[in-house]
């Protein structure tokens, strides 16, 4: 059954809202929607530390790649070769035993250096060590002059040695036995830093180390020393630093 529009309980066409009036079935407007903020999740957080750490890698490698190109470039280019050492000469100006039975010696020795290579040169430093025992005990030591060596090229070095060692009753017994044989084995151990030097440019620089296991005839001061036999060992320490 329908209301007529004019009866009195029809409901009214509109509502008045006021918010002083309770009796008006106490409607409100719908709440203020704030914007929540939105927070990065840790699998984002995780994704961006792979992708920088994969960028990391990529720029080492091409780096190292870049590196070992050039190192191989400029190798086929000048064909780098290492430098050879021998003991030309050795000499004896003075092997003396001393009152409180100590052992003076004085030895010239003269190392031949030759450079083979055609685009380098080597300039040898200052901190170099020349040391020349017997029998396990050091009778001298000295220095290789500080020179540049030029490409292509082959240096007498003249190395003045000295020193003062103990010379005890077995070592005085060895050398005895030696010199009635007429073999008496040396040991001359030489430590050069060297730089390489690329036309005007000094490179990185790298230590060598010559072990030369030596036999004489003799160690009379001032007379001609012949060497019967003579083996060479090699070591090379690059720094890097």
């Amino acid at each position: 059954m329908e209301l007529p529009v004019n009866s009195p309980y029809a409901p009214p066409k509109y509502v008045m809202l006021s918010g002083n009036n309770d009796n008006q079935g106490n409607l409100r407007p719908p709440p203020y929607h704030r914007n929540i903020p939105r927070y990065h999740s840790k699998k984002s957080r995780g994704s961006c530390l792979f992708k920088c750490i994969c960028c990391c890698y990529c720029c080492l490698f091409l780096l190292t790649a870049l590196f070992l190109g050039l190192t191989f470039l400029l190798y086929n280019m000048y064909r780098p070769k290492v430098p050879s050492y021998n003991v030309d000469s050795f000499g004896v100006h003075a092997f003396e035993l001393q009152s409180d039975m100590s052992l003076f010696t004085e030895f010239a020795v003269v190392v031949k250096a030759e450079n083979p290579n055609s685009y380098m040169g080597f300039l040898y430093g200052k901190d170099s060590q020349v040391n020349v025992s017997y029998s396990d005990s050091q009778l001298c030591s000295g220095k290789i002059p500080s020179f540049y060596q030029p490409k292509k090229n082959t240096t007498m070095i003249s190395i003045a040695l000295k020193g003062t060692s103990p010379f005890g009753s077995g070592l005085q017994q060895a050398l005895l036995e030696n010199r009635h044989t007429g073999k008496i084995p040396l040991l001359v151990r030489v430590k050069a830093p060297i730089n390489v030097v690329l036309g005007r440019f000094p490179l990185k620089g790298f230590d060598v180390y010559v072990n030369c296991s030596l036999v004489i005839d003799n160690l009379s001061p001032n007379k001609k020393v012949e060497i019967l036999s003579a083996k060479y060992d090699y070591d090379f320490d690059i720094n890097w630093f």
